[in-house]
């Protein structure tokens, strides 16, 4: 592992997590324990061979541990180790920070962690005053429990007992439905998403995230 040689506390975080894929292996993990399959699936551009090098070095750092699951699975997961959940602070500013960014690649391919984290950072609760509702969303073949309960939002893996209506998509649609403004109507006739319960809550609930604006450009830039 490379370092910086800086007893600097900050610099001595990039040693940890600060090589390339790394800290985007700490996003995989936040909703939870997966397979390695599922963090190629999450993480295609990352070659087998440097993931499984990540890992071994996030584990090592103590960031990460891995435990087989009991039968029938008898798999074994990657999950966040107590510290490196605390991670979810730094990856939430990193999300809101790098929104700004008008170079975003929007057109881009996300995970479906990747964007149901965006939707945690980027919820507008000016949007949801006086709005109470529970959605039961599937991203691909997994649900998530999605409430707004006095203008905040819940947003985790699971399925609520009463949901107002059950959405089911992809992560691409999702990511488009909810911070790239796409209509509900639109997907929903080129079958993409379909709502089973009220329409019109689930519409509404879509619109609560919001790319922030754009940083302005410095005014220095460029000069010499």
């Amino acid at each position: 592992m490379r370092t910086y040689g800086e007893g600097c506390p900050a610099a001595h975080a990039l040693d940890l997590v600060g090589e390339r894929w790394s800290l985007l292996v700490v996003r995989e993990l936040l909703l939870g324990p997966k397979r390695f399959t599922d963090l190629r699936a999450g993480l295609p551009a990352a070659s087998a061979n440097v993931l499984s090098l990540r890992l071994r070095e996030l584990e090592a750092a103590g960031v990460i541990g891995k435990r087989r699951l009991p039968p029938p699975a008898a798999s074994k997961v990657y999950e966040l180790t107590e510290w490196g959940r605390e991670l979810e602070g730094a990856i939430v500013l990193l999300l809101r920070w790098g929104a700004r960014s008008a170079a975003i690649p929007f057109d881009a391919p996300m995970s479906a962690d990747a964007v149901i984290l965006s939707m945690r950072s980027l919820f507008s609760p000016q949007s949801a005053q006086g709005f109470d509702a529970a959605f039961e969303l599937w991203v691909g073949d997994r649900p998530f429990i999605a409430e707004v309960i006095d203008a905040q939002l819940v947003l985790a893996p699971g399925r609520p007992e009463h949901p107002h209506a059950v959405i089911r998509t992809d992560a691409e649609t999702l990511k488009r439905l909810t911070l790239g403004g796409r209509s509900l109507d639109v997907s929903m006739h080129a079958g993409r998403v379909t709502v089973q319960g009220d329409q019109a809550m689930a519409e509404r609930f879509l619109g609560m995230f919001r790319l922030p604006e754009p940083a302005a450009a410095s005014a220095s830039a460029g000069a010499v």
